[in-house]
C-alpha cells in the first residue's frame, strides 16, 4: 500500500513545483510590463487599475463559486492589518519598479522568507534555533551587499523596494491569523481592491494627474492584470496540491525570470555585488526552508 501512495505524493509534489515556477514566470513578466508602463503612466494610476481588474476578477470567481462578496468577517483585524500591509507592499514595490533595475527589484524581494521567519520569531512565537538566526542574519546580508548603503553606489530609490518586501512580508506574516472562515480567493479579492484606495491616496500625495493609456498600454494593463491574476491563483493551486516544503522554494524562480527579463528586454548588466548579494539571499532563504522543515519533522517524530 505504501508503495502505491507514493507515486501519487511525489505526482503532486511535482505539479506543485511546476505551477509554482509557472506562476513566478507570470509575476515576472508582470513585474516587466508595470515596468514598461511606469514611463507613460503614473505608478498610482498603474496600482489603481491593476488593483481594480485583479479586484473584479477574483470577486467574479467568488460569485461563480457561490462565496460572499462583503461580509463582516473581513473588518476582523488580521483581515485590516493584512490588506494594509499588502497596499504599502504594492506601492514600495510598484515605486521601485519604476526607478530601480528590475534584476535589483527582485532581487531585494527575495529577502521576504527571512522576513516571515524573524517576524514569525519576534511577533508570533514561533521557535527559531541559532542555525536559522544565523542564515537570517546572512540573507541580510546579502541585502546590504545589494544595496550598499555605505558605499559611494548606494542609491536611496532601493529603499523603496525594502518598503515593498517588508510590507509583503507583514502581509505573509498577518494571514497565518486569518480565521478559515474567509477563503483564499476572497482574501485575494480583497487584497486587490485594497491597491484602489492606496493608489488614489498617492496620485494625491504626489500632485500627479492621470494620463489616458493608448490602446497598445490598455492592452498591457489588461495582460497585466490577468497574468497577475492568474500567478496569483497559481501560488494558492501550487501549495494545495503540493507540500509547502518542496514547493515554496521554487519561488525564487522569479529571480531568475526577471534577471533573464532585465538583462533582454531593459539591457540591464546587473554588477557583482547584486549578483552575489542575490545568491546570498536565496541560499540562505533555501537553508532556512530546510531547517525548518527539519524541525517540524522532529515534532512530529
Amino acid at each position: 500500500m505504501m508503495r502505491k501512495s507514493r507515486p501519487m505524493k511525489i505526482s503532486g509534489n511535482l505539479h506543485g513545483g511546476v505551477i509554482m515556477v509557472f506562476a513566478m514566470l507570470g509575476f515576472a513578466i508582470e513585474d516587466a510590463v508595470i515596468k514598461l508602463l511606469s514611463g507613460a503612466l503614473p505608478v498610482g494610476q498603474i496600482i489603481g487599475i491593476i488593483g481594480l481588474g485583479g479586484g473584479v476578477i477574483f470577486a467574479g470567481i467568488c460569485r461563480a463559486q457561490g462565496q460572499q462578496l462583503w461580509t463582516r468577517a473581513f473588518l476582523a483585524p488580521a483581515i485590516v492589518l493584512r490588506n494594509l500591509s499588502e497596499l504599502i507592499g504594492a506601492v514600495g514595490f510598484v515605486t521601485a519598479l519604476s526607478l530601480i533595475p528590475l534584476s535589483t527589484a527582485s532581487a531585494i524581494l527575495q529577502a521576504g522568507p527571512l522576513l516571515v521567519t524573524l517576524g514569525a520569531a519576534l511577533f508570533l512565537g514561533e521557535p527559531v534555533g541559532w542555525r536559522r538566526w544565523g542564515a537570517i542574519l546572512v540573507g541580510f546580508a546579502g541585502v546590504l551587499l545589494i544595496i550598499r548603503p555605505a558605499t559611494g553606489d548606494f542609491n536611496w530609490l532601493v529603499l523603496y523596494a525594502v518598503l515593498g518586501v517588508i510590507g509583503l512580508a507583514l502581509r505573509d506574516l498577518t494571514t497565518r491569523r486569518v480565521k478559515a472562515d474567509v477563503s483564499s480567493i476572497q482574501l485575494s479579492m480583497l487584497a486587490f481592491f485594497s491597491m484602489v484606495p492606496a493608489a488614489a491616496i498617492l496620485m494625491v500625495a504626489s500632485d500627479t494627474a492621470p494620463a489616458m493609456p493608448t490602446p497598445w498600454e490598455w492592452g498591457l494593463l489588461g495582460g497585466s492584470v490577468l497574468i497577475g491574476a492568474l500567478a496569483y491563483f497559481g501560488i494558492t493551486v501550487a501549495m494545495r496540491i503540493g507540500e509547502i516544503s518542496f514547493v515554496t522554494p521554487f519561488r525564487y524562480s522569479r529571480m531568475i525570470f526577471a534577471l533573464m527579463i532585465g538583462i533582454a528586454v531593459f539591457d540591464e548588466k546587473p554588477d557583482t555585488a547584486t549578483l552575489v548579494g542575490a545568491g546570498v539571499i536565496i541560499l540562505s532563504g533555501l537553508y532556512t526552508l530546510w531547517r525548518e522543515q527539519i524541525v517540524k519533522n522532529v515534532a512530529a517524530a
